[in-house]
């Protein structure tokens, strides 16, 4: 993992719906998380707070945490729901306790990830924690997305998962992405 950073100055790509919701719809996410209306989540790689704004309405709070600060500066552009903490950091030292969270995701994002951010998530979920990805999978043909040797498959993050202690609940692979939801054992 940790191929790259989608560059902050393509930010505005990442506001097109039409292209977004075609990967990934806000009812899919809103379904993988399954969350409760008190939930605490983060963002895994919010950018522009794109599919964050669509959590942040069903959960007590999320936080988008991106690596780039100027991904911070345009969602303080476009209007930052009251409920979303802004965090600048890596998902390899997340910045919250042990059980804190009771939920992540990571839209088209996992593929940037590095390689102890999935231990990372585990670590800040609480027991029955759910983990949703939906990333570019290195199955597609890389029309869209990043290019595929800087892809994975359904495969190996299924198998990350596992190894950090999720018991995998759904899976899913199509023609350029795949879905996973992952739960923290120990519930």
């Amino acid at each position: 993992m940790g191929h790259h950073t989608f560059p902050a100055e393509d930010a505005d790509k990442l506001e097109d719906a039409a292209r977004r919701y075609r990967h990934c719809s806000a009812e899919e996410l809103y379904w993988a998380l399954d969350p409760d209306a008190e939930d605490s989540v983060v963002d895994l790689g919010s950018g522009t707070g794109f599919y964050t704004d669509d959590v942040a309405p069903h959960v007590g709070e999320v936080y988008a945490l991106d690596v780039q600060e100027a991904m911070h500066d345009r969602y303080r552009e476009k209007g930052v729901p009251e409920n979303v903490r802004l965090v600048t950091s890596g998902a390899d030292e997340l910045p919250f306790d042990d059980g804190a969270l009771d939920a992540a995701f990571a839209t088209m994002t996992y593929h940037e990830l590095p390689d102890a951010a999935v231990e990372e998530v585990a670590r800040v979920l609480c027991p029955g924690g759910r983990f949703a990805i939906v990333d570019w999978t290195a199955e597609g043909a890389g029309a869209s997305g990043p290019p595929v040797e800087e892809r994975y498959d359904a495969d190996h993050a299924a198998a990350a998962l596992d190894d950090a202690g999720f018991t995998v609940e759904f899976r899913a692979t199509r023609s350029e992405t795949f879905v996973l939801v992952g739960v923290r054992d120990g519930a």
